[in-house]
């Protein structure tokens, strides 16, 4: 099984040749890794035919990808993480020079960072949730703070029940997005922490601050929760510009 979610899986041959391409065209360094080592490439031309990338520095290395039985190749560009593999990695010449020379891939990853970009949850409408501690007996409340698609903050109403740690795994939390709908969500408590603020009156109110990661996050959940970050996203945009 893929580290990776099935939405960032790129199957079209199009779609493949135009990564590469786009990687190709701003000289993006690429890392060509196998089992025993790795260097640094770059993509020298892509073509609907081939793949061409240039030597590494060190001719040992060079001998040794062309032995392996599977190359992984990793991009990192600022949007996004680029990810593939090849059965094998031969050499041969390309404007005179040694090169690599290998078919497309039949797929790649493409994860962009937005897959970790957080959004602060805004005030009003407040998104509420709800869940149960791990023996079933008491129900915390609280309200969504931030939200990304591995996890997210919420603010505790009242104090932090006895026993809540750190590492407690919840089964099915609820959250309510009101237009957006419910969802129910495994996930795992990975911090306790204090959200602090000044009120009108000078004074400092501290509300205890939660920080879930989500467990099992269907395909078709990431990407309604995807459809949330770039809305709640744009709306944030569009009040800052009116403030200005």
């Amino acid at each position: 099984m893929s580290k990776y979610s099935e939405q960032f899986l790129k199957k079209s041959p199009l779609a493949v040749l135009g990564v590469l391409r786009d990687l190709q065209k701003s000289q993006v360094p690429v890392c060509i890794s196998w089992t025993g080592g790795q260097f640094i490439s770059k993509i020298l031309e892509v073509n609907p035919e081939a793949l061409i990338m240039d030597f590494g520095s060190q001719s040992f290395e060079n001998t040794a990808v062309q032995r392996a039985e599977k190359v992984t190749v990793t991009a990192e560009t600022q949007g996004a993480k680029v990810e593939f593999s090849l059965p094998k990695l031969p050499g041969g010449e390309y404007l005179s020079l040694p090169a690599f020379i290998a078919p497309l891939p039949d797929s790649l990853w493409f994860i962009q960072r937005r897959e970790y970009f957080r959004i602060n949850a805004p005030l009003h409408p407040a998104y509420f949730c709800k869940a149960r501690m791990p023996d079933k007996k008491t129900e915390l409340r609280f309200r969504l703070f931030d939200l990304s698609l591995g996890g997210m903050g919420a603010l505790l109403d009242g104090a932090v029940p006895e026993g809540l740690q750190t590492g407690m795994r919840f089964s099915q939390i609820e959250l309510d997005m009101a237009s957006w709908g419910q969802f129910y969500f495994d996930a795992q408590l990975i911090a306790i922490g204090e959200r602090k603020v000044v009120d009108g009156k000078n004074e400092t109110i501290t509300t205890p601050r939660l920080s879930f990661r989500f467990l099992n996050v269907s395909p078709g959940v990431e990407r309604e929760l995807q459809r949330i970050i770039f809305s709640l996203e744009r709306e944030a945009r569009e009040r800052a510009n009116r403030v200005r």
